[in-house]
């Protein structure tokens, strides 16, 4: 596989995977000022295992430290992976 694009995109208020040039996966965000939730992510089903949504996510959470945010991981897949990736519990919001 090619190697995975992140993008932002803030007319859609989402990050993009990109692969060849065609959208494999996004991960929705909503600004909530100190914070970023991160509602919903989807992979198309082409791009299945071939680690877009890990891509999503590392993207995602690092565009986020780098606002010098929280996030607010509402995504199931989203909260999966920061449980598993110890370097993005300092960016949970509390009580989220």
């Amino acid at each position: 596989m090619a190697d995975i694009e992140i993008r932002k995109d803030e007319q859609r208020s989402r990050y993009e995977a990109v692969v060849d040039g065609q959208v494999a996966g996004y991960a929705e965000y909503r600004d909530r000022g100190e914070a970023i939730q991160l509602p919903h992510t989807v992979v198309e089903d082409a791009y299945e295992g071939q680690g877009v949504g890990s891509a999503l996510a590392r993207g995602a959470l690092d565009d986020v430290r780098t606002q010098g945010k929280l996030v607010v991981p509402t995504c199931p897949f989203i909260a999966s992976y920061v449980e598993r990736h110890d370097e993005y519990a300092d960016l949970v919001a509390t009580g989220s």
